[in-house]
């Protein structure tokens, strides 16, 4: 299964804060409801690049990133259309860690950012031991839904089939009202 960046676009959409490492980094589902993050290995490994657009309160941005996932550690970087590193974010065993080359406004903490692309490429059975009791995170097709206690969906993500691999092509995220369109640039 390959991991994608798609959450990458919220770091753009909601704002990149540096935090102390942290060995048990955490991140809200919705207001109220903060969980652990999974570990952040995954196998196999992986690399890409991608084109993330997204929409927070009525205005679109994009933005250019790169993705790497192992055994050991993620690992994103935000680009500018010019391609000069905007952030570096990487999640390991010690914690998580953040590199911000220039200001960004309105960008959301890195574990959030790494929420979501956790929430979108790791299995649901990494997942669902850390959320909330009632909460469930469930296949169905081509997407992935996140459902809270009371059964609302608090976030959609949808796949596209390419042979064997099954790609996020965007993420909703209902509680915090954004919407991110993701396009491969290494297919």
């Amino acid at each position: 299964m390959r991991v994608i960046a798609a959450a990458a676009l919220a770091l753009l959409l909601v704002g990149c804060a540096s935090k102390p490492n942290d060995n048990q980094p955490e991140a809200w589902l919705k207001p109220g409801v903060k969980v652990a993050l999974p570990a952040p290995g995954i196998d196999p490994a992986f690399s890409q690049q991608q084109l993330l657009t997204g929409t927070f309160k009525g205005k679109q941005q994009s933005l250019l990133v790169l993705l790497s996932a192992d055994r050991q550690q993620l690992t994103l970087a935000g680009l500018s259309s010019l391609g000069i590193r905007l952030f570096r974010v990487s999640y390991d065993r010690s914690g998580i860690h953040t590199e911000q080359s220039i200001v960004l406004p309105e960008m959301p903490p890195a574990s959030q950012v790494l929420a979501d692309i956790m929430l979108s490429h790791w299995p649901v059975a990494a997942w669902q031991p850390r959320l909330p009791q009632g909460w469930t995170l469930a296949d169905h097709g081509d997407r992935r839904q996140l459902r809270d206690d009371r059964g609302t969906l608090i976030t959609e993500i949808r796949y596209l089939q390419r042979g064997s691999q099954r790609e996020p092509v965007s993420i909703q995220q209902f509680a915090f009202g954004y919407h991110i369109l993701i396009q491969q640039l290494d297919s």
